[in-house]
């Protein structure tokens, strides 16, 4: 839970900063780059992800092709 909170943390600081916006996506942007910049600062490995990843290559394997 403390990683969901730190990445909430990031996510309202990036929205108190830009109180107003012009567009949804402008809003989507904002907080798809303050998830980019907080996931870049995560030096832990994230544990059993070689069998997550199996199984998302399982059930999504049209939209992770190109990806893998």
């Amino acid at each position: 839970t403390n990683a969901i909170e730190s990445l909430n943390s990031v996510i309202r600081k990036s929205i108190k900063n830009r109180k107003i916006f012009n567009h949804d996506n402008s809003a989507f942007k904002v907080v798809f780059l303050a998830i980019e910049a907080a996931s870049k600062r995560w030096t832990m490995s994230i544990r059993n992800w070689p069998q997550a990843m199996n199984q998302f290559i399982i059930l999504h394997e049209d939209r992770l092709k190109d990806y893998v």
